[in-house]
């Protein structure tokens, strides 16, 4: 009987915990209702901006998935998933967002997300979704699967957000600093950090994005932000 109750209570999904990240409350309360309706998700914590959801990740509450709308308060487009993916890259990420269209959902696969949700989209393909992530694999739409295949290559911008994605928090934090110019002495300052760390987190930033100076860095950065409606803050 105790193994029946134990099978009862386990998620369906295999997630326990989630995180929505959403600053329109009533569309996450009720995102909310659907995880734990059709994804067997048992505890489901808020936040309003992306701030706020990463400092509840430092500070050790970190679930099993989280749930990303690309337009915050705080921050625009990629630089909220990438910065997701920097702090947490264990956790899967789900796009979950009103802009469907193809750039979008490339651009979002390639800076590392796990799945792609169009807001509204029915209880089904949240199951579904969530099923398929559990699995370890990605998962997109088919309607939206069929129009990326027709779409071709990858763009200049993918790769520029691919190598992006690589970096880790400190050396994201750190080249958005070489991006407004600042130089090695200057950032160890701001960040309360030695110099020497400094240049050798520099360096593995041109190693990550395969270039050979800070001014390329720099271009690349440029780049991986210039994705129209994906574009930072």
């Amino acid at each position: 009987m105790q193994d029946e109750d134990s099978a009862m209570n386990r998620p369906r999904s295999g997630f326990r915990t989630a995180l929505i990240i959403e600053d329109h409350p009533l569309f996450g309360d009720a995102l909310a209702m659907t995880l734990q309706t059709v994804a067997g998700v048992q505890v489901v914590e808020h936040a309003e901006k992306l701030d706020a959801a990463i400092k509840m990740i430092e500070q050790g509450d970190r679930p099993d998935i989280i749930l990303l709308d690309l337009n915050l308060p705080d921050v625009d487009g990629l630089e909220g998933l990438m910065a997701l993916r920097q702090t947490a890259p264990d956790v899967p990420v789900v796009v979950v967002t009103s802009a469907a269209e193809p750039r979008i959902i490339r651009s979002a696969l390639v800076a590392g997300a796990a799945g792609f949700l169009p807001k509204h989209s029915k209880r089904d393909l949240f199951r579904q979704a969530f099923e398929t992530i559990a699995m370890g694999e990605i998962f997109v739409p088919e309607a939206n699967l069929a129009t990326l295949t027709e779409r071709g290559q990858p763009s200049p911008q993918d790769d520029a957000i691919r190598r992006m994605s690589q970096l880790t928090r400190q050396q994201a934090k750190i080249l958005e600093q070489v991006c407004e110019g600042k130089m090695n002495k200057q950032i160890a300052h701001d960040m309360d950090i030695a110099e020497t760390t400094v240049k050798a987190h520099v360096t593995a930033i041109m190693r990550k994005l395969g270039v050979t100076s800070r001014t390329q860095a720099v271009l690349m950065a440029r780049e991986a932000q210039t994705t129209g409606p994906l574009s930072g803050h």
